[in-house]
């Protein structure tokens, strides 16, 4: 699906991280960390969080893993490199095929009734996911769902590994794509933003009275190109905290969302003007035209131009100081992508 809004932030992004920050000498929780806020900008680490958000204020954060969602495959006897992303109720999976041997471009002239290898298992391309053709060119599609038989998540855990693109160095252990809160598999690609924290900064926050609420989203491929929209995700909203997040709006606390994934999950599940318990698929897309009803702020990643990610954020933040972060992420020399550096963007 394509999006009828751009984002407004305009950029060149200036680094991207080759690989993860303990490959770099550093503990996970000294990336960079710049924090934005009405006020101005200050550039930070990132285990100086606590010195940024208040007692009372809740964090909400993404529990789900990340799964080897990658794997050497054949389509038609032809080598691709295969995707895997959300299991479907009634046994499909959703599957990205890209080309081989690096998964550098999406394979997009392959056709339903396809059928794609791994080991003894054969998936059978069934039609575009989630309806509709997905295509960064406007012919062939992207995302298919897919028929299985055989064991795939047995081929997966004896031969995949970690999706991961062209800009990092080499391939790195699925260990290195969890999270702190990372309890529940399910994710094609790491909900990034918290990979930072560490049990220290978690044990910091929660004694200086910053209350961390659990939420669940799984991530599809993160593979969109520009104007596309993210497919449907599978999402869970726990009862405690529903209660957690309402309590501290109710108490003038800030509802800061780590990541665009705990944002999409905490947004699919407000009624009126508090959260409830919820779970199951969402297609809610937040955008300055759909803004957030109830988080204040994010911590985030920084994100590709024209990424509908990007269009979150300043939904979130607003466009003024979306793009003073991101001019002063340029001009500074802050990393992209997954390893990379983060923000902390407030807007009150």
């Amino acid at each position: 699906m394509l999006l009828s809004e751009t984002p407004q932030t305009r950029f060149t992004a200036s680094a991207f991280a080759p690989r993860p920050a303990e490959e770099r000498g550093l503990a996970r929780d000294e990336v960079r960390l710049l924090v934005g806020t009405p006020d101005g900008l200050e550039h930070a680490h990132f285990r100086d969080l606590a010195a940024h958000v208040h007692a009372g204020d809740v964090l909400v954060v993404n529990t789900s893993a990340t799964t080897a969602g990658e794997v050497d495959a054949s389509l038609d006897g032809a080598p691709v490199v295969l995707h895997v992303a959300h299991h479907l109720e009634d046994g499909d999976r959703v599957v990205e095929l890209r080309m081989a041997p690096d998964a550098a471009r999406a394979v997009l002239d392959a056709v339903p009734g396809a059928v794609v290898t791994v080991g003894d298992v054969r998936l059978v391309l069934q039609g575009p996911w989630p309806g509709g053709a997905s295509s960064p060119t406007g012919s062939g599609n992207r995302l298919w769902r897919a028929s299985v038989r055989g064991d795939l998540d047995r081929q997966l855990d004896w031969n995949g590994r970690p999706i991961a693109y062209g800009y990092l160095d080499r391939r790195y252990p699925l260990a290195d794509y969890q999270t702190v809160f990372a309890t529940h598999p399910g994710s094609a690609e790491m909900a990034s933003a918290g990979r930072p924290f560490t049990p220290d900064l978690v044990t910091r926050l929660v004694t200086a009275g910053v209350q961390v609420a659990p939420v669940t989203l799984h991530t599809g491929v993160s593979s969109q190109e520009a104007g596309e929209a993210p497919g449907p995700e599978w999402f869970e909203v726990p009862p405690t905290s529903a209660r957690l997040i309402n309590g501290a709006r109710d108490n003038g606390g800030r509802v800061i969302a780590v990541g665009t994934t705990a944002t999409r999950a905490v947004e699919s599940s407000v009624l009126g003007r508090h959260v409830v318990a919820s779970r199951g698929w969402t297609s809610r897309v937040v955008t300055p035209a759909q803004p957030p009803r109830v988080v204040d702020g994010l911590v985030t990643g920084w994100h590709d131009p024209m990424a509908s990610h990007l269009l979150l954020v300043e939904a979130v933040a607003g466009a003024g100081l979306t793009q003073a972060a991101y001019d002063a992420a340029v001009a500074e020399g802050y990393l992209w992508h997954e390893f990379g550096d983060s923000a902390l963007l407030l807007r009150r």
